[in-house]
Order: C-alpha cells, then sequence, then structure tokens
C-alpha cells in the first residue's frame, strides 16, 4: 500500500505543474509580457468600439515606457505622465495635457473618456499577443487596446 500511495505523490507531483502549465497556456493571456515599448491603440472604450475615422493621428493611444512614464494621444491632445506596473497591476498616475480645442465634439467627448479610463485603470490582461484591456478596481473593462 505504501508503494501505491508513492506512486500516486510522484505523479501528482509531476503532473500537476504540468496540467496547470497548459491550462496557462491555453487562456491566451500572459502577464510576463511586457506592456513597455509599442504604441497601443484604443479599439474599445466602456463597452464601444472607437473609429479613428481614417485618421491616425485621431485615435487615441498610448505608450509605456521601461523609464516609467506614458506618453500619448487623446485623439486631440498630446499627454504625458508617469505609471507603475507590478505583475497585472497598473496604476497611471495624474496626465498632464496640451489645450488644443477638438475639431469635432465627439472627439473631444472620446478624448476626455479615455484620460478617465487611463486614470481609474487598477489592472491590465493581455489577450493575444497584441490587446492590452485596462480593468478598473472593479475588475470592469474600462478600454481595450491593441499594438
Amino acid at each position: 500500500m505504501p508503494a501505491i500511495a508513492r506512486r500516486h505523490r510522484l505523479l501528482l507531483a509531476f503532473a500537476l505543474p504540468a496540467v496547470l502549465s497548459l491550462a496557462a497556456c491555453g487562456s491566451g493571456v500572459s502577464l510576463d509580457e511586457p506592456i513597455e515599448g509599442p504604441s497601443w491603440r484604443l479599439v474599445q472604450l466602456q463597452g464601444e468600439m472607437v473609429d479613428g475615422g481614417g485618421d491616425p493621428q485621431g485615435t487615441p493611444s498610448v505608450q509605456f515606457g521601461s523609464d516609467g512614464r506614458a506618453v500619448g494621444s487623446g485623439g486631440c491632445n498630446r499627454f504625458s505622465g508617469t505609471y507603475s506596473r507590478t505583475a497585472s497591476q497598473l496604476r497611471i498616475g495624474q496626465l498632464a495635457a496640451t489645450r488644443m480645442a477638438c475639431a469635432a465634439p465627439e472627439r473631444g467627448q472620446r478624448e476626455m473618456q479615455f484620460f478617465q479610463a487611463l486614470q481609474s485603470t487598477a489592472s491590465y490582461r493581455l489577450q493575444a499577443p497584441a490587446r492590452l484591456v485596462l480593468l478598473d478596481g472593479s475588475g470592469r473593462t474600462v478600454a481595450m487596446l491593441q499594438r
């Protein structure tokens, strides 16, 4: 009987980590992949798809630097600020932005909502290799961006 119990323990010791690793691979989510470097373009804000209207300058975006700085565009104005990232937690500090008027009122409204989404971010998820989901403190998606 003790020999069988030992075999079961050995099987669990080797099989369980392998099963957990495979389960993590199938989720499509990786927190090991850094968000720093590329420019992330906004594709969804508060559950609604975002269309830049064919103007790449009009699409809100953010870039996270390895120095803890976040820079980007709200669609009308450039912004910068600081951020900190630990595991899946992401905190974006106070943002400073230029004060140019938006030509279209809806673009100005979207920019304000984008800035609010960035400021309310508490954590993130990576989906696939090129999709970043920003989550608020309740775990709700506030914005989705892609490379």
